[in-house]
């Protein structure tokens, strides 16, 4: 059984913290790609939060990337049994949006935008994993919509955006590891056996 599982990153690009996350869920049977959403494979710091955020919004966006995801998910299919997507914020979104796709199944942590697309009903199993508060809206309310949603978990942790990431002002610990817990036994339990 083989398995691909694409990653999709937040507005600062494919950085440490990403390229950790590919590597927590590689082995010899899953093959892990970041991909970045940003032609030039730019990143930012996280002090430059404002200036990634409208590089992103301005450059990039919720729409123009689908085409060329949706390509690269299809294309992975050929040659994979299975392909699943990671996505975090705004990569979050972009997963969230692809989720109609043939895939095994689609990890959104702290996709805050997906409150702007429940339109897209996800076909395969999807994780959602939510901080406690997010600056911009209600996080409940977002919770209690999903939670309407066929194949859709959520899950919520204490914390801001971006508390996974150790090298965020928003880490939490506690709320990293029960995340990282969450989306490995998630991977898991979507995983097609061999008979």
């Amino acid at each position: 059984m083989t398995r691909k599982i694409f990653i999709l990153h937040e507005i600062y690009g494919v950085n440490d913290f990403i390229k950790m996350q590919a590597e927590a869920y590689s082995n010899a049977n899953i093959t892990v790609e970041c991909i970045s959403l940003y032609s030039d494979n730019r990143t930012f710091q996280y002090e430059q939060e404002q200036e990634a955020y409208e590089y992103f919004i301005n450059e990039v966006g919720f729409d123009a990337p689908l085409d060329k995801l949706t390509e690269k998910i299809l294309e992975a299919r050929t040659h994979f049994d299975e392909v699943l997507l990671i996505g975090f914020s705004v990569g979050a979104t972009l997963a969230w949006r692809l989720s109609t796709l043939p895939l095994q199944g689609i990890v959104c942590v702290y996709g805050s935008r997906i409150r702007q697309y429940l339109d897209a009903i996800p076909t395969c199993p999807t994780l959602v994993i939510l901080p406690s508060h997010e600056k911009s809206f209600n996080v409940h309310e977002l919770k209690e919509a999903l939670d309407t949603f066929p194949f859709v978990q959520t899950r919520q942790y204490i914390g801001q955006h971006g508390f996974m990431d150790s090298n965020n002002g928003n880490y939490h610990y506690r709320s990293f590891l029960q995340s990282q817990t969450e989306i490995s036994q998630f991977l898991e339990s979507n995983e097609v056996k061999e008979d």
